[in-house]
């Protein structure tokens, strides 16, 4: 028999905390606690990469770098590298439902570096860690640049640092020592924490799936210092930058702003950056994502200075060529959106899981609509929703009555097939749990649901909407208090349906 698993999307800075973002701390124990108690083995996570402007995880500075908000300040204390006073006389947020990124921001580093500053920079683990981790020394290098420069973008820094060299990195290390050797002490400490978090999953039997922009920033130590890299012109400005075309959710399409990948460099190089950037993704997680696949096969262009998305093109991707020889490594493919015969043609080439969405399959009375459950096949990763669109329960809240009429249909011909129970009377925190059990009870390989569906929260659980600056993105957390309180509930639930539709491998 096929292995059929379930798993919940839930991102670090989501989980609870005293310090006004989810960390590697015990809340995140708690919650590997949970997910084997509810049968689930996968914990799908969002990109691990440090953020900036905007908080996104899929704008970062760096590739590789990893968020250092994410280091438990709890660990720090029993470590003795900060004090108790010191952590809680910080105000870290408004309320605790909420990231609060600026507080963040100005809070977090300073007593990072506090603690860097009572760390012994002779122990012998983190010597071995400089050694072996040269790939973050970029990271380090530019956001010490970064400090040397207000934190601005790399266009704005003095002319002095404004083109890399490696006599300017070697006089910056030099010079900034302390610096450059903190933001390496993140990353150490980061993976010390993380890779403990991991071990303490896997030996439980989950696994952490995690996820990989397909883009880096314009602001970043890529584009900083790999020029070629991109689709830059001679003064090392974007010529075109990524998004999404015009379509029925967005009349100006996504303009994402990113800059674009010189392929043909990528294909002479044999695609070292892109071979070095996936394993290391799949050395710190079991699991893959990538994200916006489809941009492999084709991707969207906009010209640089434009101010939507109207008047970009399709360009043609690398497609296979990147992927030939990765063809058994445990990728799966974000790959929603667009789909032509070349996009079509690469998910088949690679074999790599798919993605579906089931509240998608509510827009039409189609049986053959490939977002129902009842047609999904195994080679799928199917989600109630994702990250980057509404909650399910927002998703019901906000149908007309002749839409919701039409989900009722198509929920009740739905159950009958996958033998889920139904009513047309449930209410729609019912009915947001009977979209989760039709996931589950779907053939698709893996059932995911995020976990402000298992809450059955609204639109204020909603973590992105595309293509806004709002600080209502990638900030909802979830409470200790309802966690405390649903925990169980939720597991009963699951572990049932793992029992009744097979979904215990």
């Amino acid at each position: 028999m096929k292995s059929r698993r379930t798993g919940i999307l839930m991102h670090i800075s989501s989980l609870y905390s005293n310090y006004g973002i989810g960390s590697f701390g015990k809340a995140a124990y708690d919650f590997v606690d949970f997910l084997e108690k509810s049968k689930v083995t996968i914990w799908q996570i969002l990109p691990l990469n440090v953020t900036s402007f905007g908080d996104s995880p899929y704008q970062s500075p760096s590739s590789l770098g990893l968020n250092y908000y994410f280091i438990d300040l709890d660990n720090l204390i029993e470590g003795g590298l900060l004090r108790e006073d010191e952590v809680k006389s910080v105000d870290w947020f408004d309320t605790n439902n909420r990231v609060n990124y600026e507080k963040i921001f100005n809070n977090r580093l300073k007593l990072l570096k506090l603690a860097f500053s009572r760390f012994n920079k002779k122990d012998n683990d983190f010597i071995g860690f400089l050694n072996t981790h040269k790939e973050f020394d970029d990271f380090a290098l530019f956001m010490t640049i970064k400090e040397l420069n207000g934190l601005k973008s790399w266009k704005q820094w003095d002319e002095k640092y404004r083109n890399y060299s490696l006599e300017l990195e070697k006089e910056v290390r030099k010079e900034n020592k302390d610096t450059f050797l903190f933001y390496l002490w993140t990353q150490f400490e980061f993976l010390k924490q993380y890779n403990a978090l991991k071990k303490y999953a896997n030996e439980k039997g989950i696994q952490i799936m995690g996820d990989m922009p397909i883009y880096v920033a314009f602001d970043s130590a890529e584009v900083w210092k790999y020029p070629d890299l991109f689709e830059l012109d001679e003064n090392h400005n974007s010529i075109r930058v990524a998004g999404c075309p015009p379509d029925c959710f967005s009349e100006n399409g996504q303009l994402w702003g990113n800059p674009l990948y010189n392929w043909e460099y990528h294909k002479k190089t044999n695609y070292k950056w892109w071979n070095n950037r996936i394993k290391a993704n799949l050395n710190l997680f079991d699991l893959l994502r990538i994200d916006h696949f489809r941009g492999f096969s084709g991707y969207y262009a906009i010209p640089y200075k434009d101010t939507t998305a109207k008047n970009g093109k399709w360009v043609k991707g690398p497609g296979f060529d990147l992927f030939k020889d990765k063809l058994d490594l445990p990728i799966v493919a974000e790959d929603l959106g667009y789909i032509d015969d070349d996009f079509a043609e690469l998910m088949k080439k690679t074999n790599y899981p798919g993605m579906k969405i089931v509240t998608q399959a509510f827009d039409n009375l189609d049986p053959k609509n490939i977002w129902r459950p009842s047609n999904y096949t195994y080679n799928f990763f199917s989600y109630t929703a994702t990250h980057d669109s509404p909650t399910t329960r927002q998703f019901i809240d906000g149908l007309g009555e002749k839409q919701k009429e039409m989900m009722l249909d198509i929920l009740a011909d739905e159950c009958k097939k996958l033998n889920v129970p139904f009513s047309r009377k449930f209410n729609n925190e019912q009915l947001t749990h009977c979209v989760i059990e039709l996931n589950i009870a779907s053939g698709s390989k893996v059932a995911i649901t995020p976990m402000q569906d298992l809450l059955a929260i609204g639109k204020e659980g909603r973590m992105n909407f595309p293509s806004t600056l709002s600080t209502d993105n990638w900030s909802w957390r979830l409470t200790k208090e309802e966690f405390d309180n649903s925990s169980k509930n939720i597991s009963d639930l699951l572990s049932r349906y793992a029992d009744i539709y097979e979904r215990r491998q």
